[in-house]
């Protein structure tokens, strides 16, 4: 129980929400911006309790006008079925939130214009969310997915390009038909700064993946995978072929064709421990 009351000191406004909120203010749209708010709060703290439930550590809990972000410290070595609980957790909210909307308005204790604006902000937030460009939960599950099919580097550089695509499609439609919609136009500017500074921080997260491995988190490995390699191969280029959810044994194959088998710790330990970072297999060996 406490780590779910925790949960609650970890969460921040973003300041675009007070933008948001002084227009609520300025405007006179008070309850309008009380549901908003709440609407925004449970889907977040949807996906904080779901991550408090499998002892994730949370950082920060950021309130933004279409969800918020939740700055967690993991590094991508969960289990697949934790990380979609997790990412889904949010926008399964909106889903009884709108059953509940619906049923005060037929009881009646909710007027017309406030049921309408909580149902029309609770499927604009669920579908926003749900957009496959990063760090959106669509986003994310897009990664989640690419990263059980292919190595963890791989799959953060197709992520990151398919998010770069499906947010040049939104682009292109704010253009052409929304381009009176402001909000819009910040949303789209919050997703280019995140979307680039993800990119930019991409070796950085790749290193904490390989930390976290390294330091025995196993909860996420489900299979065995061997990764074979040439013994000139240096250990970076190895830990690119890395995956999430396996664990590796390093087959490398010598210059006389003599095979040595290594695990994956072996490298690790040489790479962080032993600050070998440019060394290839055969040094290591030798």
């Amino acid at each position: 129980m406490i780590k779910y009351r925790d949960v609650l000191t970890k969460i921040s406004v973003h300041p675009l929400f007070w933008v948001i909120i002084v227009i609520g203010i300025f405007t006179a749209r008070f309850k309008e911006l009380i549901l908003l708010f709440c609407i925004v709060l449970i889907h977040e703290l949807g996906h904080a309790f779901a991550a408090a439930h499998y002892n994730w550590r949370i950082k920060k809990i950021q309130l933004l006008p279409f969800g918020g972000v939740a700055e967690l410290e993991e590094h991508g070595n969960k289990s697949l079925k934790e990380e979609l609980v997790v990412v889904i957790a949010g926008p399964i909210q909106h889903v009884w939130m709108m059953l509940v909307g619906y049923i005060l308005f037929e009881a009646g204790w909710l007027n017309a214009d406030l049921y309408y604006f909580f149902m029309w902000n609770n499927i604009i937030i669920l579908a926003f969310n749900l957009l496959p460009i990063w760090p959106l939960d669509g986003g994310k599950v897009l990664f989640n997915i690419l990263s059980y099919r292919f190595p963890y580097l791989q799959a953060h550089e197709k992520m990151m390009k398919l998010s770069c695509v499906f947010f040049g499609v939104i682009l292109g439609w704010q253009l052409l038909w929304n381009s009176n919609n402001i909000m819009m136009w910040v949303l789209l500017m919050f997703l280019a700064v995140s979307l680039y500074q993800e990119w930019k921080q991409r070796r950085y997260a790749f290193m904490r993946f390989l930390l976290e491995r390294y330091y025995g988190n196993k909860r996420g490995i489900e299979k065995i995978a061997p990764i074979e390699v040439q013994s000139e191969d240096h250990l970076y280029k190895i830990f690119t072929k890395f995956r999430r959810g396996y664990k590796h044994s390093i087959i490398v194959h010598g210059k006389y064709k003599e095979h040595y088998t290594l695990d994956e710790n072996e490298l690790l330990y040489a790479y962080f421990t032993e600050k070998r970072t440019t060394s290839s297999v055969e040094e290591l060996i030798g």
